[in-house]
């Protein structure tokens, strides 16, 4: 696979500051899956940034939204960076070249993946209820985020939503790194990425001219309305 294969944004490539806002964002990402409206599609958003973004298009294209949390696997002094991802039902996915450069020993990253998924644990409170994971059987599950930075989290959804059988699954984001999008294409069925970047550094907020971290309360809110 290439990147032609991406449905994207040509006239985005390499731009920053694309995007008024997530909504905005979602609004745009929308008008490339108007294949899928008023579908029977189960449109997963990733919180707290992903619920936004996923909101607009389940506005738009009268879909259903639900939730699906995965959690960055930090590094022990960098909260910031992460060296792989954790998701339900034990789902793991790890960038070994960093954990190697890195040089973490065994029971460091077992440690890190441990914090990793207490923190999924408490979100998944937060954020479903309790409420099990919907029936993802023969399904096809759109997984949207309010973009790609090293990818290893949408690839833990990825893994995780193949294990609850999904169908077919596509990855839809505003904005993303080249590398970060080559990696999910590699797993994904289709992937929409509007705003593709090549430039050695790269950051999400850098597509949105009104950028801000989305809150936890922000995203229940968003997700109860949409209930």
């Amino acid at each position: 696979m290439v990147l032609e294969d991406v449905v994207q944004d040509f006239n985005l490539r390499e731009r920053t500051q694309v995007f008024k806002d997530r909504r905005d964002a979602g609004g745009a990402l929308a008008e490339s899956l108007l294949e899928y409206a008023s579908t029977d599609v189960v449109v997963m958003a990733i919180p707290s940034g992903g619920v936004p973004v996923a909101a607009e298009i389940c506005q738009m294209l009268s879909l259903k939204m639900d939730v699906l949390v995965v959690r960055k696997v930090q590094f022990p002094k960098d909260s910031e960076a992460g060296f792989g991802a954790v998701g339900p039902n034990d789902i793991i996915v790890l960038n070994d070249y960093l954990i190697e450069s890195a040089r973490l020993s065994h029971v460091v990253t077992e440690g890190q993946i441990a914090k990793a998924r207490m923190g999924l644990n408490f979100r998944e409170q937060m954020f479903r209820g309790g409420e099990p994971y919907p029936d993802l059987g023969g399904k096809t599950v759109i997984l949207v985020d309010d973009g790609l930075a090293s990818g290893f989290t949408m690839l833990a959804a990825i893994k995780f939503v193949r294990s609850k059988g999904a169908r077919k699954v596509v990855v839809a984001v505003p904005t993303g790194s080249e590398r970060s999008v080559e990696l999910v294409l590699e797993q994904a069925d289709e992937v929409h990425c509007l705003n593709i970047r090549s430039a050695p550094f790269y950051a999400v907020a850098d597509a949105y001219k009104h950028w801000y971290d989305v809150s936890e309360e922000e995203a229940l809110a968003i997700i109860r309305s949409r209930a």
